[in-house]
């Protein structure tokens, strides 16, 4: 089976940051932190590992998250990988793997949350969105940007 989804659940590790790319479309990155809790077998002493991840959401997406989630919360991320790659201001050449998410939703396990539904713009399910986030390129950044 092909494909690239990866599924989360984790803590933010900082309050998402909303921005606008020059066409105009948000995007809003957030850390978030995995934690993987286990029993050593030999030692009967409960081991953690955390593994951080950058978390990137687009237009309606962005505009919700930055909205709705604060840092510590707890939250469910379904999204892809993405690997982008840029140069910096001193020629160096950079590189980075991120999570490019699809949905992005509060963990109930351990909390409540009320949810309120964005209106609508029209009868094709899409909600309402700034003309100029329509415009964006659907590949998300532009390979000459730098991450923020």
């Amino acid at each position: 089976m092909a494909g690239n989804t990866v599924e989360l659940v984790g803590n933010l590790t900082r309050t998402p940051e909303l921005r606008f790319t020059p066409s105009g479309a948000p995007v809003a990155n957030f850390g978030l932190a995995v934690n993987r809790r286990w029993q050593n077998r030999q030692t009967n002493e409960w081991e953690e590992q955390t593994s951080f991840f950058d978390v990137v959401c687009w237009r309606d997406l962005a505009e919700n998250v930055a909205e709705s989630l604060d840092k510590g919360m707890r939250v469910m991320v379904v999204g892809r990988l993405d690997q982008r790659s840029w140069e910096s201001k001193e020629g160096e050449k950079r590189s980075k793997v991120e999570v490019v998410a699809d949905e992005v939703g509060p963990s109930l396990r351990w909390a409540t949350a009320s949810v309120a539904k964005n209106e609508r713009r029209d009868g094709d399910g899409g909600y309402d969105a700034p003309a100029a986030a329509q415009q964006a390129p659907a590949g998300g950044y532009n390979e000459n940007e730098e991450p923020f």
